[in-house]
């Protein structure tokens, strides 16, 4: 069965950018395992925070991403989107979009979708640049991508917030 073709709209969705989002949490959705990165109290900044290990149900896991919102007091999720280089969502995209249903139903807070296109291979390309090999590597990549993934958001949102207040 063949997933129809659609692209999203690169505008930042969720609570308009005048908005102070106070902590926000970076999710990237791997098969092996889940990277997440968390902003700074003024949502400005993104870092790698940590890796959850995909073992057992997706309902588990849910729960485990929910007591890291509850512990970080995160207001807002974002999940990466992994949108075909075309904009266009392919199998990957529909799975994480079928879960990202699922994480609203559990997470407690709102949580939106947003392009992770090329995250990891910055995140790739970061961690070579930084002389990061081997398991080393593989053990931080997907919160590093996350952080990426999180941080091109707060930057999209600064850039809306700057644009609405010079109108």
């Amino acid at each position: 069965m063949s997933t129809p073709s659609m692209t999203l709209s690169m505008r930042p969705a969720g609570p308009p950018a005048s908005e102070l989002v106070v902590r926000v949490l970076g999710i990237d959705l791997g098969t092996k395992r889940i990277g997440l990165a968390l902003s700074d109290s003024s949502a400005t900044v993104a870092s790698p925070l940590t890796v959850v290990v995909r073992e057992g149900d997706r309902e588990s896991q849910h729960r485990v991403l929910r007591e890291i919102v509850t512990e970080y007091e995160a207001e807002l999720v974002v999940v990466g989107l992994p949108l075909s280089l075309d904009g266009t969502i392919g199998p990957a995209a529909q799975r994480a979009l079928d879960e990202i249903d699922k994480l609203r139903a559990t997470i407690g807070v709102p949580v939106e979708p947003y392009d992770e296109r090329l995250t990891t291979v910055t995140a790739d390309r970061a961690l070579g640049s930084a002389g990061v090999r081997g398991s080393k590597r593989r053990a931080v990549i997907d919160k590093v991508a996350a952080a990426v993934m999180l941080q091109a958001w707060l930057d999209s949102r600064a850039v809306a917030r700057d644009l609405e207040e010079t109108e």
